[in-house]
């Protein structure tokens, strides 16, 4: 008999006893890891969900170090998932997939956020997104996914809008029934004359500014949202961007990614389509790292895991965030 098969009968022998061991959820024969590094040894690989510190298990609890003559390793893979589209449905829903007010296409859902005032669990993502660009009510339906990817009423409802920070535009379609008066005649005679061109009502604002484009939604369930984020895991607190600092994010469009902070204190001027315009102060600006559908992801720090910034708009060349902090207190939430 082989060596491997010797282990492979020594592994299915332990097998139902080692699965039985909390945080343990899968169990092979593989190679020994060392210090971060693949040995050529052979041994019995136990996978778990977290490295857990031997003085948190009891002694029923540990994973033996040898089981027979044959050494064990045990390796931390995470929750291991059905690979599943982020644009498809999701329950319980991670941070990363498709979201979006039911009159809105879709954007992502960023994380799942603390109220202040009373500890519940909600979900983040952008005005944008989840608030229909102010035009939406308090309590409006939001599905998971978003209606371009196929989400509907009420089978799709994952929760209803709590609460948004308002947007500013600058300039945005005119409202004014006097402007719009004179913007008939002006077609009329252009018309008249044998004109191609027309006038449209504006109404401008150009004292309008903004530092977030932010909303929360309470889900129906609290089954129904998970805390962590796909591919990135769970983010815990909060850190200041720095520039050079190494970013990531998990989007619905452009799912896993990461960048690099290249502009900080950015004032910019941002398009949100139908002829509105805002302006923002204070904003994060990275390396480019997302396409439309990405608005609404969290930005994390590479290195230390914790949120940065709130993806809420971008271009080929450069995507630019919020500034998590000011998403926090201007939402009345805690990461």
């Amino acid at each position: 008999m082989s060596e491997h098969s010797a282990l492979r009968m020594t592994k299915e022998a332990v097998k139902e006893d080692i699965l039985k061991k909390p945080n343990v959820i899968g169990i092979g024969v593989g190679l020994k890891e060392v210090q971060g590094q693949l040995t050529d040894q052979v041994s019995i690989v136990v996978l778990v969900r977290d490295k857990v510190p031997r003085a948190g298990l009891t002694p029923s609890q540990m994973v033996p170090p040898r089981v027979n003559s044959y050494e064990t390793d045990v390796v931390e893979v995470g929750v291991i998932r059905a690979q599943q589209a982020r644009t498809d449905r999701w329950r319980p829903a991670p941070g990363g997939v498709s979201i979006a007010h039911y009159q809105v296409t879709a954007g992502t859902l960023g994380a799942v956020v603390r109220d202040r005032a009373t500890g519940q669990r909600l979900i983040l993502s952008n005005n944008h997104v989840i608030a229909n660009s102010n035009d939406a009510q308090i309590g409006d339906p939001i599905l998971q996914p978003g209606p371009i990817d196929g989400g509907t009423q009420p089978g799709d409802v994952i929760a209803y809008l709590e609460r948004f920070v308002s947007i500013g535009f600058q300039v945005a379609p005119g409202e004014c029934q006097v402007a719009s008066a004179y913007a008939m005649v002006g077609n009329f005679i252009a018309r008249l004359v044998g004109s191609s061109h027309r006038v449209a009502p504006f109404k401008t604002a150009f004292q309008a500014v903004n530092e977030v484009d932010a909303a929360v939604a309470r889900p129906i369930s609290d089954s129904d949202v998970l805390d962590e984020i796909l591919e990135i895991g769970t983010v815990t607190g909060t850190v200041q961007a720095t520039l050079g600092m190494p970013v990531m994010k998990s989007g619905r469009t452009t799912g896993f990614t990461t960048g690099t902070i290249t502009v900080l204190d950015a004032t910019v001027e941002v398009s949100y389509g139908f002829g509105r315009v805002a302006q923002f102060e204070n904003q994060i600006v990275s390396t480019p790292m997302s396409q439309g559908g990405d608005s609404g992801s969290l930005l994390v720090d590479s290195d230390s895991r914790r949120a940065v910034g709130l993806l809420f708009a971008g271009s080929s060349q450069a995507t630019v965030f919020n500034p998590i902090q000011t998403v926090l207190d201007a939402l009345g939430v805690t990461i």
